[in-house]
């Protein structure tokens, strides 16, 4: 740590008690690395005081600093009483505060009166002059006006109020410190040390100079000339105001202006493809480390997502040291905190029922008990068997009533006492084993809900569930986890603010693109650019400067540096470089080593999954040659590994909730609807009534598929669903018309049989019939055409290759193709029903029905080469293929 080493030399030099200075830094972080120091120097003395510049100077003002949820819900109550219009409530007046509160800080931070701003931001005739491209409608200026015509009455009143409180927010300090620092420069009689400060705003650099005017103060900068010398480098733009300062004289030295940056250094620019890919290449870059601790060796991450990221590659650096927090946003029970106050908002539109989405991530994310967890699961199963997907309150108090935080999930009797029970919840679940970072997480949600009742409960007034929502949210959204570790020994984790004077032999920075490095023109304001120059207020442009100080200042002391950035272009990303890495190429002396990283491979070459036939396999398939059906038969032809999952291994889909009826069960909603119709009418000779009537009876029996698919009847109410039910009316409605023109064409027509179940079918394997199997199955309609008995399989898609041609070379291997499954399936049925006496001496014909084409009718099986046994022959050489344990259960690719 150069720089410090220098100022502790320095204060050293001066005094041997360094108890008698005030040591004045950037952040707190560099406070450890001083103590370390002092302790290498074996110094006994007593510690410096150390403070930030914030500190010192509301000890100057000594008032009390108000900020935050207290700030926004005082000044809603100063707001309310102006009665001004619009007359917001709360959840709208904190869209445009909070913004307006930083805005009105800055004012107040390095403006000569807010006052001022405040009026000039009302002039109407800037405004006009600014709306003037707004066109003939006059709405926006008027409600711009109307804007700065509020604030101009409210921000006075608001301080007023304050000061009555002896209350200040962070600009008030500053104003009120203006007043108070020539008379505490006078009168203190401490010694003030401001160390590695770049930028100062008004009141601090007047602290600062006043002090140095009275001798009770030195400064000391981390400079170099290579930003410093040249006017073109915003990265020294403050400090060479500073140089200015006529307190920097003949007697008293600006320190320090060093010459480091332009000394030897091996810089890596790499070009990456993809965000988290930056972590991947942090395993070759320690590689080149020699000192394998990595004691001066700083990880600085720019995006704070890639925290997680960066911490998997990291597992085998032993001492690691995360100065950085980890944002509580990021972490599930966070998101289940969003997902029960989105939940609480949609209850209020409906309270009825609730959409199972809005559920599910709930119950997946929040800690649960092994109670609770047995609870969820036959919940999930019970909602995803019957695919609900708005669950009543009643279904879910019955299924979901003894869930420990039963309470969370039903409509909050008001929004204070859902603050309750969400302190209660999470004080309870404390006590479950969680992670640390979990219990962390949870720990400052806690708190958060109790910081946010204590606040609103003493003003009393309504609160919306949106409005406490934004208030928990914008609350977690600064709020962060600290990680524990050794800040002195090992590799260093950090963001870029944390690297403020110090410094790292080997830098290693990602993301450093253009809007991360610096962040660029993204400053949230309701006060224009121009308006920001005309009173001194900072830009955008004053922030790059600071930025750009910061990189180079971390650059400048550092022998190994590494620049990574993310070069594809997705989100708010746009794939480019940061301009720091361009002005380093095109004006430093130093050679860049340029890596482009590609997040590509070589094409991923997978081996087909392959099983072998091993002895239990043999067994398994022995049991299963009691019972083979058609749909194995395909099943095996589609994808050898499907067959050995469903048919060896016994294992099944797992059920989803569908929220858009599928291809399966649209085709079985249409399939048990005419299950129940010719059910009702089988075993006789059909009369024009018996059709008309089930036809008058559709819905009925439409309703009562709906049943046996275990949905519920409002899931086909709207949308594609309600559709869908249409089309399948349809479908079943052209099914019974075109049985109803048969008979009134003077055709007979019978059912004999609906879902006809047909069993120990035996077929035989060998000629010496020593080895068979059993077919097993069901039919899904028998009937009786004009005395020809017709075997009729229901289908959804379209017939395909019933025309059977089998000759002696393809006699073998028929059936072989996937694309004849159809024609097999029949060719199976009708050798059963030869088999089954009731049918012997009736003609038999086979034939599909297919949904996509109802219309048509019966598509029949018809052998325009070879018969019945050849393509049982092909049946049987399938089997063969299935049962040889010589020939591997082999995946088939797929292709789409």
């Amino acid at each position: 740590m150069k720089f410090l080493n220098k100022i502790i030399d320095e204060l050293l030099a001066q005094n041997n008690d360094l108890s008698q200075f005030n040591i004045i830094l950037p952040g707190k972080r560099p406070i450890v690395f001083i103590r370390q120091i002092l302790e290498d120097r074996q110094y006994s003395g007593f510690l410096p005081d150390f403070f930030t510049i914030e500190e010192l100077i509301v000890k100057i003002v000594d008032q009390q600093i108000i900020d935050g949820i207290s700030l926004w819900l005082f000044a809603f109550e100063v707001y309310k009483n102006l009665h001004l219009v619009p007359n917001d409530d709360f959840s709208e007046f904190l869209k445009w505060y909070p913004t307006l509160q930083k805005d009105w800080d800055d004012i107040l931070k390095f403006s000569g009166s807010d006052e001022d701003v405040l009026q000039y931001m009302f002039d109407e005739e800037r405004i006009k002059e600014w709306a003037q491209d707004l066109g003939d409608d006059e709405v926006p200026r008027k409600k711009f006006l109307n804007f700065w015509r509020n604030m101009n009455l409210f921000l006075p009143e608001l301080k007023k109020k304050l000061q009555e409180k002896n209350w200040a927010t962070p600009g008030m300090i500053h104003e009120l410190a203006k007043l108070k620092i020539l008379d505490f420069a006078k009168t203190s009689h401490e010694n003030f040390v401001f160390c590695g400060f770049n930028a100062f705003t008004p009141v601090e650099e007047k602290l600062v100079r006043n002090l140095l005017q009275w001798d009770k103060a030195q400064c000391f900068f981390q400079a170099d000339r290579y930003y410093f010398d040249d006017e073109r480098q915003e990265a020294g733009k403050f400090l060479r105001n500073h140089k200015m300062w006529k307190e920097f004289n003949d007697s008293r030295s600006f320190h320090w202006i060093e010459d480091d940056f332009n000394q030897h250094k091996n810089i890596n620019v790499y070009e990456v493809s993809g965000n988290v890919t930056q972590t991947k290449i942090l395993p070759e870059i320690f590689k080149d480390i020699n000192n394998k601790t990595f004691t001066n060796t700083a990880v600085v991450l720019l995006d704070e997502n890639l925290l997680p990221a960066t911490l998997d590659v990291m597992h085998e650096v032993e001492n690691l040291n995360i100065t950085m927090g980890f944002p509580l946003k990021n972490l599930s029970f966070s998101n289940a905190v969003k997902q029960l106050f989105y939940l609480q908002k949609q209850l209020e539109k409906n309270k009825t029922s609730y959409y199972y989405r809005d559920l599910f991530p709930i119950l997946e994310e929040l800690p649960k008990s092994d109670e609770d967890d047995q609870i969820i699961i036959h919940f999930k199963s019970r909602i995803e068997e019957r695919n609900i997907v708005y669950i009543s309150q009643k279904l879910l108090k019955e299924l979901l009533g003894n869930l420990s935080y039963f309470k969370l999930l039903q409509k909050a009797e008001s929004e204070y006492q859902f603050l309750d029970d969400l302190i209660s919840f999470c004080r309870q679940i404390k006590w479950l084993q969680l992670d640390d970072i979990q219990y962390e997480n949870i720990s400052h949600f806690e708190n958060a809900f109790r910081l946010i009742k204590n606040q609103i409960t003493p003003y009393g007034f309504e609160i919306k569930m949106e409005t406490l929502e934004i208030l928990i949210n914008q609350h977690i959204n600064s709020e962060s986890i600290d990680f524990i570790g050794e800040p002195l020994k090992g590799l260093q984790v950090m963001g870029l603010l944390e690297t403020r004077l110090l410094n790292f032999e080997n830098v290693i920075l990602l993301s450093v693109n253009e809007g991360k490095l610096p962040l660029g023109n993204s400053q949230n304001t309701y006060i224009p650019f121009d308006i920001r120059r005309h009173f001194d207020l900072h830009t955008f442009l004053e922030n790059d400067s600071i930025y750009a100080y910061h990189f180079y200042r971390l650059l400048q002391n550092a022998k190994n540096i590494h620049l990574l950035f993310n070069a594809l272009s997705s989100g708010v990303n746009t794939g480019e470089k940061s301009r720091f890495i361009t002005q380093i190429e095109m004006e430093s002396r130093h050679q860049i080593n340029h890596v482009i990283v590609e997040n590509s491979s070589d094409p991923i070459i997978s081996k087909p999954i392959e099983i072998v036939k091993s002895p239990i396999v043999i067994q398994q398939l022995s049991k299963w040659k009691e019972k083979v059906s058609a749909s194995h038969l395909t099943s095996y032809l589609y994808n050898p590994i499907d067959f050995y999952l469903s048919k060896v291994l016994n294992t099944s889909e797992t059920d989803e909730i569908e929220e858009e009826l599928s291809i399966r069960n649209y085709g079985n909603l249409v399939h048990y609807t005419l299950q129940e119709i010719y059910e009702n009418i089988k075993g006789k000779i059909l009369k024009n009534s018996d059709l008309q009537n089930s036809i008058q009876q559709i819905d009925e029996y439409i309703n009562i598929a709906i049943e046996k698919l275990k949905h519920q009847p409002e899931f086909y109410n709207k949308g594609m669903n309600f559709i869908h039910k249409a089309i399948a009316r349809k479908v079943i409605l052209n099914i019974l018309n075109y049985d109803l023109e048969l008979i009134k064409s003077g055709n007979t027509l019978e059912i004999i049989d609906i879902e006809k179940r047909f069993e120990n079918i035996d077929f035989y394997l060998n000629k010496e019939k020593t080895d068979k199997v059993s077919f097993f199955g069901f039919i899904d309609r028998i009937d009786k055409l004009n005395g020809t008995i017709r075997i009729i399989d229901y289908k959804t898609a379209k017939t395909k290759n019933l025309t059977v041609k089998i000759d002696e070379l393809n006699q073998s291997d028929y059936f072989q193709n996937s694309e004849r499954k159809q024609a097999m399936q029949l060719c199976l049925y009708q050798y059963v029903i030869q088999n089954l006496p009731e049918f012997w001496g009736y003609p038999v014909e086979t034939g599909i029905w297919s949904f996509a084409d109802a219309k048509k009718g019966v598509v029949l099986l018809e052998f325009a080469q070879g018969n019945l046994d050849d393509a049982m022959i092909s049946i049987q050489n399938l089997i063969l293929e299935i049962l040889n344990p010589d020939i591997n259960f082999i995946e088939k690719s797929k292709s789409f």
